[in-house]
């Protein structure tokens, strides 16, 4: 008995602190202010109310089911809607992870560069033959391969600095909010980035998002913000009295969520003037947390009468204070993610699916052969897209397109499945959704809002006949979801064979 007790360590304020944890990152709300300004604020709130509450109920449902299940989303899915579109679900599930490995490996060097230099020199950096965009890639390829080699060896000892990463990110965070504070009050209310009215908060100043479609499609982003709240379904089983703890969590969490987003976006407008410091040619979605950081120190000396040399010195120093943050958490999420969700995915699935290599776990208890396997694909798509004639601005928008759209498609699943999992009446103890009418309602509406921001989202680059854009947008999903499709309809007639 006292042992079961023990377990159940998740209260209330635990799960709020999980909750933030998982789900907030300060470079989405400089990818929102980025992309909309102050217009990021509503679709922020709209994606929040709309997507991230009911999706987390209906994953705290689902765990709650099958908190015994190893197998993570792919239980969820297999005993809703069955093994073949589970396998391909969770297929398009580690598509997400595999290119947030691509864009993170490339990203990393401009993190590096922010430390050393104080600001994003990557686009300087040439070498023989190879431009910037290239030897990026160049680097990233090798990175990628460094980390396999390493990870597939059972060195993850690093994975333990993204804690301290994390620790310092959340110290950034504190340190924006106070040095914006200071900022707006020393110019007496005058914010960098003007407000005229309330289509302040309707209207991007960024050209790429005037039409309809375009704004629409920022949708994605705003999921993307909250995605993983699928990893907070199978906590379930460890808190006390998992019916009040889970939904009075869920609503001060969600609520401090959202209001963490708009309260940043807005704070960023208060030292970033969109015009003059994110809208330049050298401003792109790699670098963007890092221009706002360095424009906030040089903002927050000259508000309060500081040197000209004193405001640069402190835009330098909060540059590289966000750079270690990141550099941190980044490289133990590497070391991580390059096996767990593969790994999780492999021994969660039906063995007899996989060929004997991939399943073979080494004496490190790593899947190496899987490992490596995703290593080479990683460094195909790196090297496709560096060697692809994008400028910069267009290769961090290809790569963060991808990983939003990769990181949003396998709601659809989640989401469409909830429905049927209610119809098979397996028990668990934590039941919200009771109506099932209301409940078919909701599921439609959240299908249709995460449907329509992937579709605009890969449409939106060919009315710009953006091409290249376009493919690898929606190249994640689709390319893995007929791989999927193909490779077990070929395992399950081997099977029978």
């Amino acid at each position: 008995m006292a042992a079961k007790e023990q377990k159940k360590l998740i209260t209330t304020p635990t799960l709020v602190l999980m909750i933030i944890s998982t789900i907030y990152g300060f470079g989405n709300v400089s990818i929102a202010y980025d992309q909309m300004a102050y217009a990021g604020m509503f679709w922020y709130i709209l994606a929040g109310v709309c997507f991230f509450f009911p999706c987390c109920l209906m994953m705290a449902e689902y765990g709650s089911a099958f908190k015994d299940a190893k197998g993570g989303i792919y239980s969820w899915l297999a005993g809703s809607i069955g093994e073949r579109l589970a396998f391909i679900g969770t297929f398009i599930w580690l598509a997400s992870w595999v290119l947030w490995l691509v864009s993170s490996a490339s990203r990393l060097w401009i993190t590096l560069s922010a430390l050393l230099f104080g600001h994003d020199t990557t686009q300087q950096w040439h070498f023989w033959i190879f431009n910037s965009n290239q030897l990026i890639g160049i680097l990233a390829i090798l990175f990628v391969l460094v980390v396999t080699l390493l990870s597939s060896q059972g060195i993850n000892g690093i994975t333990k600095i993204s804690s301290f990463g994390g620790a310092f990110m959340i110290g950034m965070n504190v340190i924006f909010i106070v040095a914006s504070l200071v900022t707006i009050i020393a110019n007496k209310g005058v914010t960098a980035q003007p407000i005229h009215g309330i289509s302040s908060f309707i209207e991007s100043p960024n050209p790429a998002f005037k039409t309809p479609i375009a704004i629409i499609s920022f949708v994605v982003y705003a999921i993307f913000a909250y995605g993983g709240m699928e990893n907070l379904g199978g906590v379930t089983d460890s808190m006390k009295d998992p019916a009040k703890t889970f939904p009075r969590g869920l609503v001060i969490g969600s609520l401090l969520t959202i209001g963490s987003y708009v309260l940043m976006i807005l704070m960023t407008g208060f030292s970033v003037n969109y015009d003059h410091v994110i809208a330049k040619s050298n401003v792109n979605l790699g670098n963007v947390t890092y221009v706002v950081f360095n424009e906030l120190g040089y903002q927050l000396g000259a508000s309060l009468g500081l040197s000209h040399a004193t405001n640069v010195f402190l835009g330098v120093l909060f540059t590289r204070m966000i750079a270690l943050a990141g550099l941190m958490g980044m490289l133990g999420a590497m070391f991580l993610l390059v096996y767990s969700p593969i790994k999780s995915f492999i021994m969660g699935a039906n063995p007899e699916l996989w060929p004997k290599k991939i399943v073979t776990l080494n004496k490190h208890g790593m899947p190496a052969y899987a490992m490596w396997i995703q290593a080479i694909f990683v460094s195909c798509i790196i090297f496709l897209i560096a060697f692809g004639g994008s400028a910069a601005a267009s290769f961090y928008q290809i790569l963060t397109d991808m990983v939003n759209v990769s990181t949003c498609a396998p709601y659809i699943f989640l989401v469409g499945a909830f429905p049927v999992f209610q119809k098979k009446n397996i028990p668990h103890d934590f039941v919200v959704f009771k109506n099932r009418l209301w409940t078919n309602v909701l599921v439609v509406f959240v299908e249709i809002i995460v449907c329509l921001g992937i579709i605009f989202t890969c449409i939106q680059p060919i009315l710009d006949h953006d091409f290249q854009t376009a493919f690898w947008t929606a190249f994640g999903p689709v390319f893995f979801g007929i791989v999927a499709w193909v490779f077990y309809n070929h395992a399950v007639k081997r099977i029978k064979d």
